[in-house]
């Protein structure tokens, strides 16, 4: 789904365009020196900034201004308009301003800004001199490069037991795999952006301990590595196959780089496959193989796919989707042993498999914290700033037992956004702001040219709005209790999916 609309259309805003063509409230496209532009009208103040999200290069002229701010209608990222800067993940970078002057009844577009160097902001309390980050996925990664954001002059040490920098993980199970997004699109930041920033990213390294009473982290090679503040990111690791035959090469799960280029490379002579789970990261991986001319069979315990998180509604949908593009579902069903180039069924059926994925499901990595005495409930329980029950130690990610102002529930999020977005905030909250998360959980699924796109969060509901046709891929599902609106996904109607995550985060009726 990424691309970049970046083609030169629409007017020439440097000659100008009549006020009248730009109403209040109102957004439009064009160009100045060949770059395409948005301009924002809000009451008297036109903005002009660039028209892609730095993201995926979602077109943010179909996006929503809310406030001061511009957001993308993919995958929700969200800008400044004065300024900019990436405020929300999953956008880093910022976007490009330029300054716009009113002759009269007519807007002519300047020079593009300079970028402004970001202001400090002071927080509360003695600043920390050395912050330690353990984990290099999207929480880790978020968090250091917010404390650089935020002009933190301290030492940061991040340390990873991936042997990759920090990528891109959504990409590893969507265009990736699937063989339409390029290798300089994996990695989140370029190999010079850590020396650069002064961030010691230590990969390949394996976190053993934490000391709390001494403020060190315990390294398997015997060192240790003091901290001021420790922010605990290690993610979640594959629930692994236990039955006879798993530990051989042809059988793959899928959470790192080198997880995906295993896949990719026996992907290019494997004639079958075998995916076992019907979850986001399987189905994913179903399409994406399918997409390299793969067969492909589905092995899952459950009656639809996806239902126990999008309802049977879309859960149907999804079957069809993947059955019209050639995958055969086995559901209701378990593998029960794997051979060189089988697949034993439970049910007593057998599949050829040149090679198996197995997508059922991760757990929170929570050992280390478990074993320094934190606060645990299936996951490293946080307050609302992200602190864990020893102060000075803080969780964000997948591991984040976190109470979710909106739900009123204690939760904990397996999304790449979510990740992001608390390691933002935990990075604010190391130096003292006491700001607190409030974020809308968001995940985007992709299968084939189907985006589906969620906020909110619903482990239980009562009822399923449905609005739309799901089958025309034309849709949105409301997941309620109580006559309350919990979540909300949709297809293809990414306006009201931005409309549904304004409104919880206002905390009015949607």
């Amino acid at each position: 789904m990424a691309g970049n609309h970046s083609d030169a259309s629409g007017p020439d805003l440097a000659l100008g365009i009549a006020l009248a063509d730009l109403p209040d409230g109102g957004k439009l496209v064009g160009h100045r020196d060949g770059e395409p532009v948005l301009l924002v009208r809000r009451g008297s103040e036109i903005f002009a900034i660039a028209a892609s999200c730095s993201h995926y290069g979602g077109p943010l002229v179909d996006g929503l201004v809310a406030d001061d701010t511009v957001r993308c209608p993919w995958h929700h990222a969200c800008f400044d308009l004065r300024t900019g800067e990436a405020l929300r993940a999953p956008a880093l970078s910022p976007l490009a301003c330029w300054s716009v002057e009113q002759h009269g009844d007519k807007i002519v577009v300047g020079e593009k800004r300079k970028k402004q160097s970001p202001v400090s902001r002071e927080g509360d309390g003695a600043t920390p001199e050395k912050i330690v980050i353990v984990g290099g996925g999207a929480a880790g990664f978020a968090a250091a490069e917010r404390l650089r954001r935020e002009q933190f002059q301290g030492a940061i040490v991040m340390i990873s037991d991936d042997e990759a920098p920090p990528v891109d993980r959504p990409n590893l199970s969507k265009d990736y795999l699937a063989g339409k997004a390029p290798e300089d699109w994996i990695p989140l930041r370029k190999e010079g952006f850590y020396t650069r920033n002064g961030i010691d990213l230590r990969l390949g390294t394996k976190v053993t301990g934490i000391d709390v009473r001494a403020s060190e982290v315990l390294l398997a090679d015997g060192a240790r590595v003091a901290f001021d503040r420790l922010l605990l990111a290690m993610g979640a690791e594959p629930v692994r196959l236990t039955i006879p035959g798993a530990d051989q090469p042809h059988v793959h799960t899928l959470r790192s780089l080198a997880d995906s280029r295993k896949i990719i490379a026996q992907a290019g002579t494997a004639r079958s496959a075998v995916v076992l789970g019907a979850s986001f990261i399987g189905l994913e991986v179903a399409a994406a193989l399918r997409g390299r001319g793969v067969k492909v069979h589905v092995v899952a315990p459950e009656e639809r796919p996806m239902e126990r998180i999008l309802g049977p509604q879309i859960g149907d949908f999804i079957r069809a989707l993947h059955e019209e593009n050639g995958v055969i579902f086995h559901l209701g069903d378990t593998a029960a042993s794997i051979g060189a180039t089988k697949i034993q069924l439970s049910s007593g059926g057998i599949l050829a498999a040149d090679m198996v994925v197995a997508g059922i499901g991760v757990r929170p990595r929570v050992g280390l914290a478990e074993a320094a005495g934190l606060a645990t409930d299936r996951g490293v329980r946080v307050d609302a700033y992200l602190e864990t029950s020893v102060p000075g130690i803080y969780a964000a990610g997948d591991i984040a037992r976190w109470p979710d102002p909106h739900s009123g529930e204690n939760i904990r999020v397996e999304h790449w956004v979510v990740a992001q977005r608390q390691g933002a905030a935990a990075a604010l909250n190391m130096l003292g702001h006491r700001k607190k998360f409030t974020g809308v959980p968001f995940f985007w699924s992709q299968h084939y040219n189907v985006p589906i796109n969620y906020v909110g969060h619903a482990e239980a509901w009562d009822e399923i709005e449905v609005e739309g046709d799901i089958p025309a891929k034309d849709c949105l599902l409301r997941f309620k209790r109580g006559g309350r609106v919990l979540a909300v996904a949709t297809i293809f109607r990414d306006t009201e999916s931005l409309e549904a995550e304004l409104a919880m985060e206002r905390g009015e009726t949607w």
